[in-house]
This record gives structure tokens, sequence and C-alpha cells, in this order.
């Protein structure tokens, strides 16, 4: 059996994996055949069915269409892994499963690469329904580019899915860089179809990620992403994603990405009464978005992991190095902060006093001298005023905000705080 001839769904597989894979079966049924060979060599004399007696050798690693994979033997066992998004009706065993992954996990080590899990919506683009569109952005239309020329263009019509997509700026460079670092997947809640043709866009000569292409149709968890299904340790995988809530048992592999709403229905979406990027005619920037932005941040987790520690690679964990990455983007930075919590809530327990901390700043509730910022939504109360007669940086929430979403520590003059009366 080979999985690359008989896959059914040929154009959607990792031809490189599926070679690999054929390789493997072919290797394993040669040693079930030397130990047939041997067993009867030393009975004299073949005492049972040779077909029989290599199903009992057989440890039935995956299965096909319900067929080991190995010997061919009908499994009605559904246990494992599906692996739909490599071939439809793939199915690993769990050792088996660990087995790859620790083969291929040694392979990447050795390349100096790990694993970069990406997100699609709000993340690398931004699509939406023809219908969706508001007269304000039907000047888009006679701006489209050619899908003849995808690889350098960034704002295509996909008449025959009724939507529009629009490419995160600095995208390409993203991908093409971060290609060198990491061995890399498409992960989206959106359908197969959807992700196939996306992906398209991203990676027109499947450079970057050959059948790495997972869905919602793919994942094995509902309303949920997993690592499972994808071949590499937890301890080498980075995941970027606008949504914290989709990875429920990766957080600690997240970057979280703030959304690119370039389209109106994507700000309605996620209940944002403001005009979008397009309404505006504006975008973001390549120099200094988001993507450039975590790209740098990617680059210094890379670094860190391979040369920054000294144990060897195989026994690193990525989300220690991510964690004292974070912590370095504040770090040095003093933070009171003032009209900013409800008055009957621990400050301490608050998700943004955390997120300063993660960053590597230190919070405090009281005013001295070793104080370097205040964190304010109000210029007028008392804390604020002292940060401008102390000469210390007054600066709105948002400042943290955007440290977070970048990993970076951004010009404080940026993030101006107003009195009440102002607002």
């Amino acid at each position: 059996m080979s999985l690359i001839a008989d896959s059914p769904v040929h154009s959607s597989s990792s031809d490189d994996f599926a070679a690999l894979l054929d390789a493997e079966i072919k290797r394993r049924k040669v040693e079930i055949v030397e130990e047939v060979d041997l067993a009867s060599t030393s009975q004299g004399t073949l005492q049972q069915d040779d077909v029989s007696m290599k199903q009992e050798l057989c440890t039935h690693p995956g299965t096909f269409q319900n067929m080991c994979i190995i010997c061919g033997k009908k499994m009605e066992d559904e246990s494992g892994v599906t692996m739909a998004y490599i071939h439809k009706g793939l199915r690993f065993a769990n050792n088996e499963i660990n087995r790859l992954r620790n083969t291929d996990m040694k392979v990447l080590l050795d390349q100096r690469k790990l694993i970069l899990v990406l997100d699609l919506d709000h993340t690398l683009l931004n699509s939406a329904i023809l219908s969706h569109i508001t007269p304000e952005e039907e000047y888009l239309k006679n701006q489209v580019d050619s899908l003849q020329d995808v690889a350098r263009e960034s704002l295509f019509m996909l008449d025959y899915m009724r939507m529009m997509t629009k490419l995160r700026p600095f995208v390409h460079q993203f991908l093409r860089e971060a290609s060198e670092l990491f061995q890399m997947y498409i992960y989206t809640m959106g359908d197969r179809a959807y992700a196939a043709e996306m992906a398209k866009l991203l990676d027109p000569k499947r450079e970057y990620f050959s059948g790495r292409v997972i869905s919602r149709d793919d994942g094995t968890l509902r309303n949920e992403k997993g690592l499972d299904i994808v071949l590499g340790h937890e301890s080498g995988v980075i995941i970027l994603d606008d949504t914290e809530a989709a990875w429920p048992k990766h957080k600690d592999n997240l970057i979280l990405m703030e959304r690119y709403h370039f389209f109106s229905s994507s700000c309605k979406q996620f209940g944002y009464n403001c005009k979008s990027l397009s309404e505006l005619n504006s975008d973001e920037s390549e120099a200094d978005g988001s993507l450039a932005n975590v790209l740098t941040a990617l680059k210094r987790i890379h670094s860190n992991y391979f040369d920054g520690l000294k144990e060897d690679a195989a026994n690193k964990d990525v989300r220690m190095v991510m964690r004292l990455v974070r912590r370095g983007v504040l770090e040095g930075c003093k933070l009171v902060f003032t009209r900013v919590f409800p008055t009957n809530v621990k400050a301490v327990d608050q998700p943004l006093w955390k997120m300063a901390e993660q960053l590597g700043a230190t919070c405090s509730s009281r005013l001295d001298q070793s104080v370097t910022h205040v964190v304010s939504m109000d210029a007028g109360t008392e804390k604020s005023r002292w940060a401008v007669k102390e000469n210390k940086f007054l600066v709105h929430p948002r400042w943290i905000e955007a440290a977070n979403f970048l990993w970076t520590k951004l010009p404080e003059e940026n993030f101006p705080v107003k009195t009440r009366t102002e607002q």
C-alpha cells in the first residue's frame, strides 16, 4: 500500500512527509518479512500462513482507510490520532505519533529549526464576504491584484468564493524570513476549502507550508485548537494567534497577535464601533506593524534557544525561553496605576497588572522616586499630576497592551493621557 498513490486527496497532502512515510512503511515491511523468513527457516517448514504471521508480528502503527499501513489488516479499533490534513483516512497509533515526533524534532533541531504554528484570520490576513463590503469600501474592487502574481500582491477578489481577502502588510517577508528558522504550519478554524485557498495566496510555490495546512475539519477538538496533530514536541512549538481562547491547553506556547481589522465587517464582528482601515483608506505599517515586530521577537527567541542556553537543544523548552524574552520587554520599569481598576477589586489580581509583570515590569500601589511610569485613564488624578511634576512617564493602559502585542517597549509619548473633561 502506498499512501502517495492511494490517497484520494493527494493534492492537499504533504508530499515530503508522505514520501518519508512510504519509505518507513517499506522498511518495516522488510523487517516483518525477514522475521517471517527466520521463523520459517528455524522450523524447517512454514507452519502457518505468511499473511497471518505478518499480521501477528505487525505492531499496527497506523491505519489508512481502516487498514493497517504496514500489513494491510482490517482494523476496527479507532484509537490514536487522525491526521486528515496529511491524508484523508490516515490515523496513527499514539506510540507511532510519539516516534514520529521524536524523529521529526531531532531532524529540525539538527537544522537549528523550531516549529511555528500560524493562525490565518486577523493574524496573517483579513477576509470579507462581498455582500458585507460597505459603500465606503467599494473602491477596493477597482484595486484588487491579479491572482496570477500572488507572491507580490496583497488584495484579492475571490469571485468563486464570493469573498475579498487582504494579506497583512509585511506577510511575504515575514514568511520568507521565518521559514529559515522554523518549520511552519497553518492552523485555522476555517474549513478545509478556505484554508487551502488562503495557503495558495500566502504560499503559491508551496515553499513554506507544503501540506502542513490544518483546518477545523482536521482537528480532534471541537471549537479548540490543539498540538496533538502537529508533528513536534510542545517544548519546540511557538503559536501565533489572535485568539487566546482557541488554545486553552497551550497558552504558554502562544504569542498573542493584535487583530488585523482591514475590512469593516471585521470590526463589526468584534463589536468595534469605528471605521476600518479600508474605510480610512489606510493600512498597517510595513516596517513597524505587528508582523515586523513579532518577527523580531521570534528571532530573539530562536537565538536564545540555540545560542543563549548552555544545555543541549533536545533538553530545552521554548516556552521557558519565551517567558525570559517576554520579561525583558518592560524590564527596569516600575509602574503605579491610577483610575485604571475598579475600586472594589484587588489590583494585583487584574489582567493588566499581571500582564505588566509578565513583561518584566515591577508594579506597585505606592508612589516613590523609584517609580518610572504612572499608568492612568485620567490625567487629573493626584498620582497623574505627581508624575508630571516629578518628570515621570504618564501613559495610557494601552501602552502596556501594545507592548504585550508587539513584544517591544514603545515610545511613551505615543500613549498620552487626557483628563476626564477632555475625554
